[in-house]
């Protein structure tokens, strides 16, 4: 098992006088508090008895039907409660299906780069992990059918190929409408699971409607993955797999060996919250107000960067991807950073060969509009004076490509 870097950085990005852009932490503060505070209550006195004791490893079948209303917002219409598995959030639906699918030795192909706690799944369960390339579209639907060429041709062929297609943690980039279902067929092409990974599609900042999820259109290829900790509360730990009724079973039997069965008690709040609440209108807030911290955030990076310096324009989510000019190092920059009072997290956690060390996750979804500002500010002089010291000193770091092209400012 290895450490996630995200997680390292916890302790010291959390400090007062420290402006993180690192953790995708969602702001809870905008929920109304009152409400929520009352419906729990109410849940007790209403249904404690069953709140508070043991349920079913597959999940409340009230909060299955509610979660399949969910989905079909992406356009995932023909989903069945029986075919949900509830889980403690998307990151333990993950380790399920890793921990049905694959043994050690076995071949995971990811984007480049890729969600990092799924990187400590994969690397729990002794897999090997294989980069496939990003662009500003998404991954590429050629460069995927060859690597799983590539693959079976050397004996190790690809168990699953895990992706966040929307709103992607780290880069922010979208998997386009052109390519999805290619991605699709290319998958089904050469017998390898799809494993869709969506915290973030109801958290579109441009357009009125979400992306099409890849499981919208391909039912029997593709186990989707689901969570309220970024619609409404990390806290509460709720998550989903969907899956075809072979693959829940198994799911369903791997649930109950790890955990027999999580809180009762937050899966009842869950479904009672989005039953009674406004919750479209509250998803719109959120949207409203992760769409201003965008802006700021892509606002300030125009105004502060020194040349040579580019980033992603996320649609939706809660993340920027910088790649910085040749020879600076993210992680050896960051003790400078936080010295100077920010944090972020470096390119490499989010690559499992070593790669990213010439870019950084910039998250803008918890701070206020007015310390992302600072935030970036203080990050861009850090950066200009790395370059001072490289031209002065001439030192230079290893270099790579970073993960997907990033536009330059002056396209940002």
């Amino acid at each position: 098992m290895v450490a996630s870097e995200v997680r390292a950085l916890f302790s010291v990005a959390s400090r007062p006088e420290i402006v993180s852009l690192a953790g995708g932490m969602p702001n809870v503060s905008a929920l109304p508090m009152d409400a929520v505070g009352a419906l729990m209550a109410e849940l007790v006195a209403e249904r404690g008895a069953v709140a508070l004791q043991y349920g079913s490893a597959q999940g409340d079948p009230g909060l299955r039907e509610t979660i399949c209303r969910v989905m079909a917002a992406e356009g995932i219409d023909d989903a069945s409660p029986d075919d949900v598995v509830v889980t403690v959030g998307s990151q333990q639906a993950l380790d399920l299906v890793t921990r049905v699918f694959v043994d050690p030795g076995d071949t995971v192909v990811t984007e480049a780069p890729t969600y990092v706690t799924a990187l400590g799944v994969f690397a729990a369960y002794q897999a090997d992990v294989v980069h496939v390339t990003m662009d500003e579209d998404g991954v590429v639907p050629e460069a995927l059918a060859e690597t799983f060429a590539r693959l079976a041709r050397a004996g190790r062929p690809a168990k699953l190929f895990y992706t966040v297609p929307t709103f992607q943690n780290p880069a922010g980039v979208t998997l386009s409408e052109e390519r999805r279902p290619r991605v699709v067929e290319v998958c089904r092409r050469a017998g390898v699971l799809l494993v869709e990974d969506n915290p973030y599609g109801l958290l579109h900042l441009d357009g009125d409607e979400p992306m099409r999820a890849l499981r919208a259109d391909a039912p029997a290829d593709v186990v989707y993955l689901g969570s309220f900790s970024k619609t409404l509360a990390p806290g509460l730990r709720v998550g989903w797999a969907l899956a075809p009724a072979a693959v829940r079973e198994k799911l369903v039997l791997a649930a109950e060996s790890a955990m027999l069965s999580h809180s009762v008690f937050n899966q009842l709040a869950v479904d009672r919250y989005l039953r009674t609440q406004p919750w479209p209108e509250q998803m719109r807030d959120f949207r409203e107000m992760y769409r201003e911290r965008r802006g700021v955030m892509l606002d300030a990076l125009e105004k502060y960067m020194p040349p040579g310096v580019s980033w992603t324009r996320p649609a939706g989510g809660f993340f920027v991807w910088v790649t910085l000019p040749e020879g600076l190092d993210s992680k050896a920059m960051l003790p400078r950073a936080i010295q100077s009072r920010v944090a972020y997290v470096p390119g490499t956690g989010f690559f499992a060969d070593g790669g990213g060390r010439q870019a950084m996750r910039l998250s803008y979804c918890y701070p206020p509009p007015e310390r992302i500002h600072d935030g970036v500010r203080l990050l861009a002089d850090v950066i200009t004076d790395e370059l001072r010291l490289r031209e002065t000193f001439g030192t230079s770091a290893p270099a790579d490509s970073g993960g997907p092209q990033a536009p330059g400012p002056d396209q940002a």
